[in-house]
């Protein structure tokens, strides 16, 4: 008999007990818990990899060397697998060629669509490629942009050069090049450049006539500012170091190709036309647009082609992704919306009986657009496929087949299966989900008085519309708005026009090594402990110093290369994964080795190890909700979310002076019941006199604030003005996605599972 149920015994990765668990194929299942529960344990590094692994096994060494490696996962027993897709929330790869045509295959279908249909004819597809040499601009080399100097940056004008009036590296008196230009007798190098007449300043950055007029020549092969620079940091074709970059980082800025205006292509292929339009043109289309213009092509010849670009067009309008062009470049696209892209690619499969693993589908969406997320999972669901979502919101959860809760609580109190059943009786069921569902938080009373404001003015960033708005300082203001309204852009500007600190979702640390320890700066304070309790040096409690296993140098594994076969890691036998030598893991400090110290929670630690200053350092964390987080986890495992809130709690305890904030998402990954401890956390910022700024489309965060500024009303060009400002308990009556949201609640929370 087939195995309808994805069998699961003795799951202990990470953080689960012993989990048994049966999860039905061929339905859309949601996963919920707190934070740290054991959801992503259990759906990623169990079922996932284990699918993975097994796949990879079928196929030769050389071939498997090659493809991503998966960690078998410590279970007893997994039957009735299917081959997994993971469609996670990290960014989309890639560099400035890649675009959303590009990753969606939209491109391609466009190009072929042109190099049968285009007028006047180029050619096959690869001419209107900007990745090929055959249709890339010679310019810009298919980038569409060209890297200039910000000259303006070059100098101060209120120094003299003798005081360091050209910016740029080598140029400060003493330096390499300070005498090439204060040292020939041409330009007073003692006066302020502002006292200097036009002509010497042009003359002092351009060289050429400038220099030749002056009345003073310049000696033989003299060159001004600009050209120097420019041989040196632009027309090199060396591999530039970091210093490098950074100087061109600093002093450039990228202008659209001048040729191609940004098309990318050369001119035989920004000149054909289809339905009177370029595909430079068709490319710059919100895709609404782009499908119902290609959808009058009629022509019999390319009928095959206008179905498959249709299709892929139309499902991106599904997802809510409508607003976006084929040549908006990846690397601008949000996690919410990368994660959409990468579901888009999947919708035109044949395959089926495959295991869609979905991380929290609903980031970066307004209550108002989850309805079109949960249409696409059933949509991969009725398709024959197994649909798996980790996820915190309710209208999500309403729609499952069936809902299994992990907990009850995050690290070392949860990994068990706490609830499996439909929706219906999680909202009755007593476990942290099912109670959370049942609060109901009101808007704010009485919101808090602003210390003054800062005024973001004329912002027309991306599809602002000369945006000029007052932001009220020493309270907390939340932007909200449809996906593509203009928030994050409104924040952009704020943090460009003011200074201000961004604490976003991007990783803390790219370094395996990098762990809570690491990253709180208590590393000292732990070993200078040890040390002081032994009577020792504290050099001895190092891994990476005298305390080192000798056999594994402190990494705890041995790794050995078996050239085109998986490389093979094994636990070191010696200090049996400890990374110490025995000597070491003998001196004990409340019973706990150095090692010990590795495998305490946050929470753990501050109890047991007698330190104020760790227990300080390590509070904070506490505080923005990551107790539960392992003092030796590496960082590079946190969830976007968590990276947040490890950001938060470095700036609780490092900021004195009263700072403004602007934070992206902060309830990414957060379970109902955290959402009370990170306002908590954001109301402490306040109070400590900093303004809290922070895009969110979660309904509970909108209610608390201080300060509401609505954005829309659509995505894209239909978005970027400006439709409230206020108090959040004063937005009623209006007919915009977010008074209707805050009125009537998500349009899919009170739905049933079929």
């Amino acid at each position: 008999m087939k195995q309808r149920n994805v069998s699961i015994r003795g799951a202990r990765t990470n953080n689960l007990r012993d989990v048994d668990l049966d999860i039905p194929r061929n339905q859309l299942v949601v996963l919920v818990g707190v934070s740290g529960s054991g959801k992503s344990s259990l759906v990623f590094d169990t079922i996932a990899a284990e699918a993975g692994y097994q796949l990879n096994e079928t196929f030769p060494p050389f071939a498997r060397n090659r493809l991503p490696k998966w960690t078998r996962p410590d279970v007893e027993h997994i039957q009735g697998l299917t081959p997994v897709i993971v469609i996670d929330q990290r960014r989309i790869g890639g560099n400035t060629r890649s675009t959303v045509g590009t990753i969606t295959d939209a491109w391609t279908y466009l190009r072929l669509l042109f190099s049968r249909l285009g007028q006047p004819h180029v050619g096959e597809s690869n001419r209107f490629s900007f990745n090929d040499p055959a249709g890339m601009c010679p310019t810009c080399s298919g980038l569409g942009e060209v890297v200039v100097s910000a000259v303006e940056r070059f100098l101060d004008l209120d120094m003299s050069l003798a005081q360091g009036a050209i910016r740029l590296p080598g140029f400060g008196k003493g330096n390499y090049w300070y005498a090439q230009y204060a040292d020939i007798g041409v330009f007073d190098a003692d006066t302020p450049l502002r006292q200097w007449s036009p002509l010497e300043r042009e003359a002092l950055l351009r060289g050429g006539q400038a220099a030749a007029g002056l009345g003073r020549k310049p000696p033989r092969g003299y060159e001004g500012i600009v050209e120097r620079f420019e041989r040196i940091y632009l027309h090199t074709s060396d591999n530039l170091s970091e210093r490098k970059q950074g100087v061109i980082r600093q002093f450039t800025r990228a202008r659209t190709c001048p040729e191609c205006a940004g098309d990318r292509l050369n001119e035989a292929a920004r000149t054909a036309t289809v339905l009177d339009h370029t595909i430079g043109e068709m490319s710059r289309l919100e895709i609404n647009e782009l499908v119902r213009l290609v959808q009058t092509i009629t022509s019999v010849r390319v009928a095959p082609v206008v179905a498959a670009l249709t299709a892929r067009l139309e499902a991106m309008s599904t997802i809510g992704l409508g607003y976006l062009t084929l040549s908006r470049a990846t690397t601008t696209l949000s996690g919410g919306e990368s994660q959409r892209i990468k579901t888009v690619k999947h919708l035109g499969s044949s395959l089926t009986e495959m295991t869609y693993v979905v991380d929290e589908p609903t980031v970066g969406l307004h209550p108002t657009d989850v309805e079109s997320v949960i249409k696409l999972m059933k949509r991969l669901r009725d398709s024959g496929n197994n649909v798996l979502v980790v996820e915190h919101d309710p209208a999500v959860m309403a729609h499952a087949d069936q809902v299994i809760e992990v907990g009850p609580g995050a690290g070392a109190a949860g990994g068990q299966l706490v609830f499996q059943g439909t929706f219906a009786r999680l909202r009755e069921a007593d476990t942290p989900t099912g109670r959370a569902l049942a609060q109901h938080r009101p808007a704010k009373p009485t919101p808090r008085s602003a210390t003054g404001s800062l005024t973001v003015a004329d912002a027309s960033r991306n599809n602002l519309r000369n945006v000029t708005v007052r932001i009220p300082t020493g309270v907390m203001t939340v932007l909200t708005g449809v996906a593509g309204s203009g928030k994050s852009s409104l924040a952009d500007e704020l943090a460009a026009q003011h200074q201000a600190t961004v604490i976003d979702q991007k990783p803390v640390s790219t370094n395996r090594r990098s762990t809570p320890i690491t990253y709180t700066g208590i590393a000292p304070a732990i070993r200078k402990l040890f040390a002081r309790h032994n009577h020792v040096p504290a050099g001895l409690f190092s891994a990476n110093s005298d305390g080192a296993c000798p056999d594994c140098a402190g990494l705890g594994v041995i790794h050995t290369d078996l050239a085109f076969m998986d490389g093979q890691e094994i636990v070191c036998e010696t200090c049996h994964g400890r990374r110490f030598s025995p000597k070491v893991l003998a001196h004990t400090v409340n019973g706990l080795s150095i090692a010990d110290v590795d495998d305490l929670t946050v929470d753990q630690a501050m109890a047991r190890l007698p330190d104020p200053g760790i227990s300080h350092a390590l509070r904070q964390l506490g505080a923005v909700g990551l107790g539960y987080l392992r003092l030796g986890q590496s960082l590079s495992t946190l969830s976007g979310g968590e990276c947040q809130r490890a950001k938060i709690a470095k700036e609780l305890r490092q900021t004195e002076q009263p700072t403004t904030y602007v934070l992206d998402e902060p309830t990414t990954g957060l379970h109902l019941n955290d959402i009370d401890t990170l306002l908590h956390v954001l109301d402490g910022l306040v109070d400590q006199g900093h303004t809290v700024v922070v895009i969110e489309h979660n309904l509970d965060v909108i209610r608390q604030a201080d300060w509401l500024i609505d954005l829309g009303p659509g995505p894209g060009r239909h978005g970027g003005t400006i439709l409230f400002e206020g108090h959040a308990a004063d937005y009623t009556g209006r007919a915009t996605p977010t008074c209707q949201a805050l009125t009537h609640g998500a349009p899919a929370a009170a739905a049933r599972p079929r």
